[in-house]
């Protein structure tokens, strides 16, 4: 099968990286976006580290710093990417800036990636760094998977902006988008292994909260350091990641709203 024609891929790039561009200017004016993005995944991970100290993790095969980088990019994953871009879909939405952007060359699929391209760099930006400082300040050590780390971040951040464009799709304004965002930061935060890992809790509740929408990535990335998980447990993972992106971007087409909710 023949590759696309370089001169058919260019003007969809110039148009993603225009719109890419002027999203990034207008989330930097966003103050309270930008120490939401910013601050709080570097500070939250610290919060867990006294319930962690009080957990047997060394008998699961973790360290203190793997779950502290796990937690620090779970975090990211949920305010850098997920929050930010649920304000910015509504904002941009009943500013009638989506719909003004339909009427030019834009497709759909390029207005929702533009979007987002500013939150989902600087979340894979603010990942990549947590990696690092983790393994140099809290002796997490490097990666024994690295490829599971690399796959779950994609897989995160993907599908953390597809959520996001969900909830969007039901948030009447940027205000209420605090609050419609919040069920599935707290599941994802309890549930998902990022305040502290699924290993130590119950089998039964652990094969439940294993299922939730960032549980696969939450899980690869975790593993990526500690090389716990099986071939067969690796693609299983990968499965369900698959399988709840390819549903949020599947109801993200059938209900997502381009039209204010007034």
């Amino acid at each position: 099968m023949s590759s696309p024609a370089p001169g058919t891929l260019a003007p969809s790039a110039r148009r993603l990286r225009a719109l890419a561009r002027a999203e990034l200017t207008l989330l930097g004016r966003n103050r309270g976006v930008v120490f939401t993005a910013l601050v709080v995944p570097l500070a939250l991970p610290f919060s867990v580290r006294p319930a962690l100290d009080q957990m047997d993790l060394r008998k699961q095969g973790i360290s203190i710093g793997a779950a502290m980088l796990t937690a620090a990019i779970g975090f990211s994953l949920l305010f850098a990417v997920y929050t930010s871009l649920v304000n910015a879909y509504v904002a941009r939405r009943e500013e009638l800036v989506l719909k003004r952007l339909r009427t030019g060359e834009l497709s759909d699929p390029e207005i929702l990636t533009g979007t987002a391209l500013p939150a989902v760099t600087l979340g894979l930006a603010q990942a990549l760094l947590l990696c690092a400082g983790c393994a140099l300040l809290l002796d997490a050590g490097a990666p024994k998977a690295p490829y599971l780390t690399l796959l779950g971040l994609v897989a995160g951040l993907v599908l953390s902006a597809a959520l996001a464009a969900l909830t969007a799709s039901f948030t009447r304004t940027v205000e209420s988008g605090q609050v419609t965002a919040l069920p599935l930061v707290f599941v994802s935060m309890i549930g998902s292994g990022i305040m502290f890992p699924t290993e130590v809790m119950p089998e039964k509740l652990a094969s439940v909260c294993e299922l939730l929408p960032l549980s696969p990535a939450i899980r690869l990335v975790r593993a990526g350091w500690t090389g716990q998980l099986s071939v067969s447990e690796a693609l299983g993972t990968l499965a369900t990641a698959l399988a709840w992106t390819l549903v949020a971007v599947f109801a993200v087409r059938r209900w997502f709203r381009w039209e204010p909710r007034r």
